[in-house]
């Protein structure tokens, strides 16, 4: 399965925006963004005037970065948010949002999409009572999510259940903690997606 595999921090240097990529290490003292606030490379503290076109895949690459996707991917989601009705670039948010992996790390299940690709991918959690270890699957309102029985007693788990207790829980989720299960209660609304995207870009990008 193709994947990036290089330093995610350098991606956040290089949309000078915190992707929030690795967890914890986002908020701390320890972020490659708050010690070095530009693009890495040799020129990257170099000023650059951008072309419309530059701001375009900017946007797209940052989008792409959020949600841990390769490029053929996203491009496939963007078709289907074509056909969708409604808004192309909303409707490409919430197909990126319906991702089992993203709804994980939604859940607080995991304290980073990376993470909780990791832990999909180990078989970790159960679909609608079926075991689930693609992080793409994508859902719908109604799926059902739980930890497996035997993944609850795993160190792994309960630290990173220990870590995000406090996390908020989006209101179109519903989350059982003493259960350790969930359901999708409908897909989310444009103003329930708290990335700092601006969509349209993407749109007009692959309009050209």
């Amino acid at each position: 399965m193709a994947r990036y595999t290089g330093a995610v921090c350098r991606l956040c240097r290089r949309e000078n925006q915190k992707l929030f990529l690795k967890g914890t290490r986002c908020f701390s003292e320890k972020c490659a963004l708050s010690k070095r606030a530009y693009a890495p490379g040799q020129h990257g503290q170099a000023r650059k005037k951008m072309s419309e076109y530059g701001v375009q895949l900017r946007e797209k690459q940052k989008t792409r970065r959020y949600y841990g996707v390769l490029e053929g991917q996203f491009a496939n989601y963007y078709e289907m948010a074509v056909k969708k009705a409604g808004i192309t670039g909303e409707n490409l948010l919430i197909i990126l949002e319906s991702r089992l992996d993203n709804i994980v790390y939604r859940l607080g299940w995991a304290t980073s999409r990376p993470e909780a690709r990791q832990l999909v991918r180990h078989g970790h959690f159960e679909v609608n009572g079926q075991k689930a270890n693609i992080p793409s699957i994508l859902l719908k309102a109604g799926d059902t999510i739980t930890i497996k029985d035997k993944s609850r007693s795993s160190e792994k788990i309960k630290a990173v259940l220990e870590t995000t207790d406090s996390k908020v829980v989006p209101m179109w989720l519903s989350l059982d903690k003493n259960a350790l299960s969930a359901s999708i209660v409908r897909m989310p609304t444009r103003e329930e997606i708290d990335l700092e995207v601006e969509e349209h870009l993407i749109v007009e990008l692959y309009s050209k």
